[in-house]
């Protein structure tokens, strides 16, 4: 079982049992696992946190699910090729995070993944000024399961129009959120 596999049966699982699962109990009661594309190695991405040319200082505010604002800056921009075509997204930052937040909507948004978009976290960057970015863990957040939970929707710079097929797929009945396009 590979690293990927193991964490997303780790997930599964706490999605089934945990009582802090995003699942409500009807839900739980007939929970089969997550759907998730295959693993693709070239969806996993060392690259340089561009800096230069990006406003850092900026406060970015983020609207969420249930109509909340959630604070961040940037933290860089990575920009890779994906089928052919040149994509640029923003990381975020807060000083509440360790982690830095990439969320983002790509053409698979609102079919194959949930509407709303898809989040991936990205550790800092090491010395060279380099991040690992891996969207075989891109997930959706929990948001797209309960609409209780309240969950940033991904700003305008962050919607690309490749398709990003690595990760989460979109879970049935999952709560759908309408954002601008």
């Amino acid at each position: 079982m590979s690293e990927l596999d193991e964490f997303r049966a780790e997930k599964d699982e706490f999605f089934r049992e945990h009582p802090q699962s995003p699942l409500t109990p009807e839900q739980r009661s007939s929970f089969g696992g997550l759907k998730y594309f295959p693993e693709n190695p070239d969806l996993a991405l060392r690259a340089e946190l561009i800096t230069e040319g990006v406003d850092l200082r900026e406060r970015i505010v983020m609207q969420t699910t249930t109509g909340d604002q959630q604070d961040y800056h940037r933290a860089g921009a990575i920009e890779f090729d994906i089928d052919g075509e040149r994509a640029r997204l923003t990381l975020y930052a807060s000083p509440d995070m360790h982690d830095l937040f990439l969320p983002f909507r790509d053409a698979t948004s609102g079919g194959e993944t949930y509407g709303a978009g898809r989040y991936v976290e990205v550790d800092p960057p090491d010395a060279d000024g380099r991040v690992v970015v891996d969207f075989n863990y891109a997930y959706s957040p929990s948001c797209a399961y309960n609409p209780n939970w309240s969950c940033p929707i991904p700003p305008g710079e962050n919607w690309v129009t490749v398709p990003i097929r690595a990760g989460e797929k979109t879970f049935p009945g999952a709560h759908q959120v309408s954002v601008g396009s």
